[in-house]
């Protein structure tokens, strides 16, 4: 039997028949499972963005969205500008990539990658200049499907961290009757606070993109869920659209995870998105608060998406910060920015500390999915191996999707991963909420991926 110790911080939700709506505090949340982590939000909900300055060199990955890596249009020794399109997908789902400042191509090379290790890059030397400047246009004037083009040639993709093309989510199949936008500013992962810094500094900004993909996807309502840690972007952003009838700011339970796309979905409208099934498959598209900001610079400046909001965050950083960066700009480049790093860190994760992914080398460059970057300490991460399982059941509990990980974890320990199909391993988004909350410290989401594998190989077959 494994020793059984609860993580810091620890709190224990016990799902209850339906936690939808908690009437006495009207809060919004999902039906089961689920968990509260340490928040750890502090050392960065209050600082202000700071726009980081362009680093010497930038390396532009050509694979930052789901789909096909983009080619690059360009060739060692060319001359680039800010904003201009240097990649684009020809085949397949995907989206443009952009030069996210001026320069010259030092090289078509491959750059350390947050997921595959490595792929493809453009190299870019910067060169000391303004930054571009985009004048405001109305976009009254535009229709749906032009404003659908700009989304797509600005290279828009989930900022959430999923990093799906959003031209094509704005889309929906024909046969799909869209009701309903979702807006997803629960932010719910330890330690980020990007989004809630957008929806502080650019509140307008978020709600004019929001009013932007209503017209794209012809509806005249939106639900905005926020959880309830950010009661000052609450405040704001509901005297932002007080005159207006079509979009409602929610208040979220703070829980984890809450801005998962179906618990997100069932939280504000009720409605369950089935096994396998799409959020279209009810009459709903999410998007993320920083996506809508991104489609507000795309269709109102004309400016693609080359920069993005992160948190920097952990003890291991020397100082915390919230920075608008340019895709492209190495780790290396903003821990030196930040001023080093602290003795004793253990992990560099990006994004945040359920769902990121710990990576090896600070030559790793930021994309447009990159919400975080966390350096822990030893007193930040556990770092014990696991156990075996000791039934007590905790995984299930926790689990928001109502699986089985346990079982799943047994099966793939006996080599019959491929069996784990009717345990609804498939529906796993691998929140990490399992894993957290085991008391035995199994690699519960690294045993759900092994089954994920074994069954795909064996559907290939």
């Amino acid at each position: 039997m494994p020793e059984i110790s609860f993580p810091a911080g620890f709190t224990y939700l016990k799902p209850s028949v339906n936690l939808r709506v908690l009437d006495f505090m009207k809060l919004f949340t999902f039906r089961k499972g689920g968990i509260h982590p340490p928040e750890n939000k502090d050392k960065t909900e209050n600082l202000a963005i700071e726009k980081m300055p362009v680093p010497s060199e930038l390396a532009i990955l050509l694979s930052q969205h789901i789909g096909a890596p983009a080619e690059s249009m360009l060739k060692k020794g060319d001359a680039v500008d800010e904003g201009q399109c240097i990649g684009e997908v020809k085949a397949g789902l995907g989206t443009f990539i952009h030069a996210s400042c001026k320069g010259k191509v030092k090289s078509i090379d491959r750059a350390p990658h947050p997921i595959k290790l490595f792929a493809p890059a453009v190299i870019i030397e910067t060169e000391a200049s303004e930054d571009k400047k985009y004048e405001k246009r109305s976009w009254d004037q535009f229709s749906a499907d032009e404003l659908l083009e700009m989304v797509h040639q600005a290279g828009i993709v989930g900022a959430g961290g999923a990093g799906f093309p959003v031209h094509v989510k704005l889309k929906p199949p024909k046969d799909a009757k869209i009701t309903d936008l979702v807006i997803n500013g629960a932010e719910c992962e330890p330690y980020l606070t990007a989004d809630h810094r957008v929806m502080l500094e650019n509140t307008e900004e978020v709600i004019e993109g929001i009013r932007i993909m209503m017209k794209i996807l012809g509806i005249d309502n939106c639900f905005l869920g926020v959880e309830n840690n950010k009661l000052n972007a609450i405040e704001k952003l509901q005297k932002a659209v007080k005159k207006e009838d079509h979009i409602q700011v929610c208040t979220l339970q703070t829980k984890y995870p809450q801005g998962s796309e179906k618990q997100l979905v069932y939280a504000l409208t009720g409605r369950v998105i089935g096994s396998g099934a799409l959020p279209a498959s009810v009459g709903v598209v999410v998007q993320n608060v920083s996506t809508a900001f991104a489609i507000y610079e795309a269709v109102v400046l004309n400016k693609p998406m080359y920069e993005r909001v992160l948190t920097v965050s952990g003890k291991g950083i020397k100082r915390p910060a919230n920075l608008r960066v340019r895709v492209g700009t190495r780790i290396r480049d903003i821990v030196d920015y930040l001023g080093g790093m602290n003795d004793d860190v253990k992990k560099v994760i990006l994004g945040g500390p359920m769902m990121g992914f710990a990576i090896a080398d600070l030559d790793t460059p930021v994309t447009k999915t990159t919400s975080g970057i966390l350096f822990l300490t030893s007193d930040e991460v556990d770092l014990r191996s696991g156990g075996p399982c000791c039934r007590c059941g905790w995984c299930l509990d926790a689990c928001p999707m109502g699986l089985e990980p346990k079982e799943i974890a047994l099966y793939v320990e006996a080599g019959r991963g491929k069996e784990t199909k009717p345990f609804g391993v498939m529906d796993c988004f691998e929140c990490g909420s399992c894993a957290y909350i085991c008391p035995a410290k199994r690699p519960l989401v690294q045993f759900i991926r092994m089954a994920k594998q074994e069954i795909r190989a064996a559907g290939s077959k």
